[in-house]
């Protein structure tokens, strides 16, 4: 295992009013990896990963970003490392024009401008902007505001993009952006922490699921296993894909041998229960 670009070692954050956020929290985070963070609102997830890029320092414990104290950094510098993208676009954009938006990040990085260009480029192209890129960003719908917000991340290329709920406000067009992104994201070595309740989306692309409760993480494991626990998804509150739960359902009726996360993942299922050759 490579060595990890985040570590937490007993993180916790007080917010003013002795409100306890983030209780002794320990974990490490490595390069390529795809991370669900889940847990009812004011569990402590939003909380959890914004120490990563230094919007909040811990007020107990330490966060590490490539062998760093982030507690001796800006947010500047962290910000070449860690591309955070806000749930809602209108905390993020600020430039006159979509194209304005793309390029101020890298150039803030001091890339030469055919670099900035490229990536400018590169990223219209991937989000789909082309007839949007003169527009001013509070001109164009909420989710393509969201889309610019990812973009303008995406042409910084840090290490870790953190996505706080991607996908709500959303249209099917652009949820299935989101997907792309997250494994194209993937493809090119990047580690993606997405904070979601849109369970489906975890199902789909994540690899490893954070779960929080109360401030505390409680769970950390691979996405079947987290589904596939009652007691456990019970007690945050939150409740898995419809898939699974319908597949909870055929189990219970030995009808299927395993939980399924997708419709894919249902249908082998029922194939190797029945001995069905599923059509290509």
């Amino acid at each position: 295992m490579n060595e990890p670009l985040i570590v937490c070692e007993n993180l916790t954050h007080i917010y003013p009013g002795d409100v306890t956020a983030v209780k002794n929290v320990n974990l490490k985070i490595h390069k390529g990896e795809l991370i669900g963070v889940i847990g009812q609102n004011g569990s402590g997830k939003t909380t959890l990963v914004k120490h990563f890029n230094g919007l909040l320092k811990p007020t107990k414990g330490k966060v590490i970003v490539k062998g760093q104290d982030t507690s001796k950094m800006r947010v500047q510098d962290l910000s070449r490392n860690i591309g955070y993208v806000f749930q809602n676009p209108n905390h993020q954009l600020f430039a006159k024009t979509v194209i304005d938006e793309l390029k101020f990040g890298p150039t803030n990085l001091g890339l030469p401008e055919d670099e900035v260009n490229e990536r400018v480029e590169k990223a219209i192209a991937f989000f789909n902007l082309e007839m949007y890129r003169d527009h001013h960003p509070y001109r164009i719908s909420f989710p393509l505001r969201k889309l610019v917000g990812m973009a303008s991340i995406y042409t910084m290329q840090p290490d870790v993009f953190v996505m706080d709920e991607p996908t709500t406000g959303q249209d099917h067009i652009t949820t299935r952006i989101v997907y792309r992104l997250i494994k194209k994201l993937r493809d090119e070595g990047s580690t993606v922490i997405c904070v979601a309740h849109d369970m489906i989306l975890l199902a789909e692309v994540v690899e490893r699921m954070l779960v929080m409760r109360d401030a505390t993480l409680i769970a950390d494991t691979d996405p079947k296993t987290v589904f596939s626990d009652k007691e456990l998804m019970a007690s945050t509150h939150l409740s898995p894909p419809q898939i699974t739960e319908l597949s909870y359902r055929m189990r219970s009726k030995k009808m299927i041998g395993s939980i399924a996360l997708n419709i894919n993942e249902l249908i082998d299922a029922s194939s190797k229960k029945y001995n069905l050759k599923r059509s290509k």
